[in-house]
């Protein structure tokens, strides 16, 4: 069957438009092949279906004609009630008259100007968003290498920063593929494209955004029992953490893959407006009601923690330091997305871009800053060991100087 036209991108459902119309008007023009062919040679000479380009002229005896109205698309040709008509001659269908351009009045389009303009901006979002996202990646790599570095360091708390880092990696690393591969070649037709790797891109990236927000959830969910069961050992529900972290988002990809592929499998996928995108998008919208709700949960925890009498100074530290960067991170990951979740895709689309790309591509480095480079924990550490390189490379002079006399 012909592909249904989906509410995607303006440009590629006028293009998707025809290419249902054209497919349409094949099958007419197989089917009474086959009919033909059936009742043997032709008993009336005549002009057959055909498709121009634009619409599809059913079969008509010769010294007949046909007339079609203009192609009913919105937002690109005016609702005009002329019609082109086609003669069917001895030699075959005539020319439309009146031509198309004539005929069907096109909306006001944008100027040229209008056009370069929109072409520097996206030119200029997508140079934002990758010096975001190369920072965001430097960052992320040397704080799990901080953290992997000095065993001091290592423990189930900073084991979780490093899978959330590395969900931060997999989407900075996404976003890269995804333009490789949709955007390397100008001559492509994007809103046609239907290949291997343009839709491995996208199930890729589509899994590495799910992982980052899973991995907050984590981050939540850790803090929560943290505040909970102070004196449980963390280390036993690490394979609970992993397998909701990196678990959830792989088996709900595997669903959204499978559906795509038996019941809507055109384009790309990357067509946020089809119904099956709600396969990924509630789960991504449950992480953060989770989220949210684990915010006002700890919030509450922790007020109680600190205006307790029981609890030392040395305690209350612990938890304000414990608690500060989650409770940070959880509203700032989220907020914006539920807030456009609740509006169709089309819907302020420039806010949606800078917010998703320009503002997001700059996240793992905030995460590195938060959880790494201004933690306590680390700068003590690091501190440490720059003071014993340096009393060893001292020491070492000194050997060194100390031979030089005796000889």
């Amino acid at each position: 069957p012909p592909p249904k036209v989906q509410a995607t991108h303006p440009d590629c459902s006028i293009v998707l438009y025809f290419q249902e119309q054209e497919a349409e008007c094949l099958e007419i023009i197989r089917s009474e092949r086959q009919t033909s062919a059936s009742l043997g040679p032709p008993q009336q000479q005549g002009c057959l279906t055909e498709w121009d380009g634009v619409s599809c002229w059913s079969a008509v005896p010769i010294g007949q004609s046909r007339a079609v109205a203009c192609p009913d698309i919105l937002h690109v040709f005016k609702k005009s009630k002329a019609l082109i008509r086609r003669n069917c001659t001895e030699s075959g269908w005539s020319f439309p008259s009146p031509p198309y351009y004539n005929a069907c009045e096109l909306e006001a389009i944008g100027s040229n100007n209008d056009t370069e303009a929109k072409a520097s901006y996206f030119v200029t979002m997508k140079v934002l968003y990758t010096c975001g996202y190369s920072t965001s990646l430097a960052a992320l790599f040397l704080a799990i290498g901080i953290f992997s570095c000095f065993r001091k360091l290592h423990c189930t708390r900073n084991s979780i920063h490093i899978h959330f880092f590395t969900s931060f990696i997999l989407r900075g690393a996404a976003v890269f593929i995804k333009d490789a591969v949709l955007f390397s070649d100008e001559s492509v037709d994007h809103c046609t494209m239907s290949t291997v790797n343009c839709k491995a891109a996208i199930a890729f990236f589509q899994y590495s955004v799910l992982a980052n927000f899973y991995w907050l959830l984590v981050e939540g969910m850790y803090l929560q029992t943290l505040l909970l069961l102070t004196f449980t050992s963390d280390k036993r529900y690490i394979w609970w953490y992993i397998l909701i972290g990196w678990g959830v988002p792989m088996l709900t990809v595997c669903v959204w893959v499978v559906t795509r592929l038996q019941y809507d499998n055109h384009g790309c996928w990357d067509d946020y407006s089809s119904l099956y995108w709600w396969v990924i998008k509630a789960p991504i919208l449950l992480a953060i009601f989770a989220n949210f709700l684990i915010f006002l949960n700890v919030t509450r925890m922790l007020v109680q923690k600190i205006r307790s009498p029981d609890i030392g100074k040395n305690y209350k530290q612990q938890y304000m330091r414990l608690t500060k960067s989650t409770l940070l991170l959880i509203p700032l990951f989220g907020v914006h997305y539920v807030v456009f979740a609740l509006f169709p895709e089309h819907i302020g689309v420039d806010a949606r871009l800078y917010f998703e790309l320009v503002l997001g591509s700059y996240q793992g480095f905030l995460v590195a800053l938060l959880y790494c480079f201004l933690n306590g924990e680390v700068q003590a550490e690091i501190k440490r060991n720059w003071g014993k390189w340096q009393s060893s490379m001292e020491s070492n002079v000194f050997n060194l100087a100390t031979q030089d006399f005796t000889a």
